[in-house]
């Protein structure tokens, strides 16, 4: 049973994703409402999930993950989508350095290992933390929208 809780700047939600088509239809519901503009932060261990995320926001199943290149463009035609995979950095300033002002000011940004961005991480967000579960395509996710995104966080879940 999906879990919503509220503070004063955010909306959580839990929920399980019981196997990978639960985990791209969620893909999907965010990215009908996400903008230019926007920042989806995707937090997970190695494995977890975090670009087959990518792959189903993005609509493309042969869509490389950015581990070396650290970033993807893809031109739509509601936005252009940056897709970030920020593991490799070993310092904040080095995001600068991938166009990523300019993705969050003009396009999507979806970003993997967004913890090391640090203080460049903007504070309005949606971030979705992947975890394992017992099945083996199961997932937990968890689900926390601030700024625009808090109260979107419900319909997002499902």
């Amino acid at each position: 049973m999906p879990v919503i809780a509220r503070d004063s700047q955010a909306t959580f939600k839990r929920l399980r994703l019981p196997d990978a088509a639960a985990t791209a239809a969620l893909a999907r519901r965010v990215a009908k409402v996400a903008k230019p503009g926007d920042v989806i932060a995707l937090k997970g261990e190695l494995g977890s999930g975090k670009t087959f995320f990518a792959r189903a926001f993005i609509g493309e199943e042969d869509v490389p993950s950015p581990t070396f290149t650290l970033v993807q463009i893809y031109d739509r035609p509601q936005s252009r989508i940056w897709h970030f995979d920020l593991y490799r950095l070993d310092a904040p300033d080095q995001a600068i350095e991938l166009g990523i002002e300019e993705a969050f000011a003009s396009g999507i940004s979806l970003i993997e290992w967004p913890e090391r961005l640090g203080r460049l991480m903007p504070p309005d967000r949606l971030e979705i933390a992947l975890g394992f579960a017992p099945a083996p395509e199961a997932r937990e996710a968890l689900i926390t929208g601030t700024g625009r995104w808090a109260p979107l966080v419900e319909a997002i879940a499902g």
